[in-house]
């Protein structure tokens, strides 16, 4: 009788669930490119856990866990104002013994830099315009100016500039502006809702 009991109380305590609160930093590592030009929306993606959640001494979250997600936003800017965008929803953990649990953790972070960045709706943006762009810019507008000046002299300047500016801008509003999240990026989660790691799914 009281091995009976000692096993119901094993398993009773093995049954309670463990709880990671809401802003624990979750770290991944892709294990697909993703990118404005290859991607769309609807797509999968998953990566690995690279750091261990540890609780009161306890890995609740141990590394090489699985985290799934898919594809929210492309977007591929033709324009000069405005960013290549990746949307990310990662929306399950997967552990190394098969149990699955949703998960609502957006992206905050990834370690790219360069000039990209993550909004505050998870969604990885691509470098803008830089600073060759605008020199190209620039040269076009100059060049436009010294032809029209050769041409028609003060009148042509300006004439020459306009048709200068017209097409070199015309010619960089051609170019799309790409994003990439190459296999191996490391990308920065955070737990906006509180993790009941005794609450598996059974859904695929």
């Amino acid at each position: 009788m009281k091995k009976v009991l000692a096993v119901s109380l094993l398993l009773m305590a093995a049954a309670v669930a463990q709880t990671i609160p809401a802003g624990t930093p979750l770290k991944m590592k892709l294990e697909s490119t993703l990118s404005t030009f290859g991607s769309k929306s609807g797509d999968p993606f998953s990566g690995r856990v690279t750091e261990a959640v540890v609780l009161d001494g306890k890995t609740l979250i141990p590394i090489g866990a699985t985290i799934q997600g898919r594809v929210t936003k492309v977007d591929e800017p033709r324009r000069i104002a405005g960013k290549p965008t990746i949307g990310l929803f990662p929306e399950a953990l997967i552990m190394p013994n098969g149990e699955r649990f949703m998960l609502n953790a957006p992206v905050v972070d990834t370690n790219l830099g360069r000039g990209t960045d993550v909004n505050t709706e998870g969604q990885f943006k691509g470098d803008g315009h830089d600073g060759k762009d605008l020199t190209e810019i620039g040269f076009g507008t100059g060049g436009g100016m010294l032809v029209g000046g050769l041409i028609g002299g003060g009148k042509g300047l300006l004439i020459g500039g306009t048709i200068g500016a017209t097409a070199t801008v015309a010619h960089w509003l051609g170019k799309r502006r790409s994003a990439a999240l190459p296999s191996g990026t490391e990308l920065l989660l955070e737990l906006n809702r509180p993790l009941e790691l005794g609450a598996a799914t059974t859904g695929q």
